[in-house]
């Protein structure tokens, strides 16, 4: 049987991936910073590139106290936020105290083919050290074919001082191109906080 080698003999002499060799890695696209946004909307650079786009949460925090962080789809470059989705949400949670913790299904956050904003995580609060982190993974968004499938997992210090752990899937009901994503508060504005929108090669 013959043995077959490695044409370098380190690590340092390699330059290149094979072709048949998928990089993995994340490709920054674009950065936002808030600064008492009413909201942080990306209209460029979602398309056919990547199969998979990650946007990551980076303390993000509200000018109202007690406020849910939303997301919605557009599929005319941001001229409206109205795709329907279908979603589950289910929270991991436990109180400062210790006395209260849990794991639940969401009814009042999961959406059944509505246009209503996707609740991302709920009654963040406003204090000064109080914040909400995480990601949102969005999956073919330029299919004509398959329903745009995304997870998102988001932890926040809530206002009733609760660390949060929530869980969202779900779909958009639509076989048109996704090309624009918007993220705001319900009610308020972001204070400030950093959203990354990534593709993943």
């Amino acid at each position: 049987m013959a043995l077959n080698f490695a044409n370098n003999n380190s690590l340092s002499a390699i330059t290149a991936l094979p072709a048949s060799i998928s990089g993995g890695g994340l490709n920054l696209i674009s950065t936002q910073t808030a600064s008492d946004s009413s909201s942080l909307s990306f209209t460029s650079g979602i398309g056919s590139t990547y199969k998979e786009y990650v946007f990551k949460f980076i303390n993000i925090h509200p000018a109202n106290n007690s406020v849910d962080f939303q997301f919605n789809f557009s599929s005319d470059s941001g001229s409206n936020y109205n795709v329907v989705k279908t979603t589950s949400v289910f929270v991991a949670y436990n109180r400062e105290t210790g006395a209260d913790n849990g794991l639940v299904y969401y009814d009042a956050y999961h959406l059944a083919q509505s246009t209503n904003y996707q609740t991302l995580n709920h009654n963040i609060g406003s204090d000064n050290d109080q914040a909400m982190t995480g990601e949102l993974r969005i999956f073919d968004l330029n299919s004509s074919v398959f329903q745009k499938h995304f997870t998102a997992r988001t932890l926040s210090h809530q206002a009733s001082d609760y660390a949060l752990d929530q869980y969202v899937g779900g779909y958009g009901n639509t076989t048109s191109s996704i090309n624009a994503v918007d993220f705001k508060f319900a009610s308020g504005n972001i204070q400030s906080g950093i959203i990354k929108l990534y593709g993943i090669s």
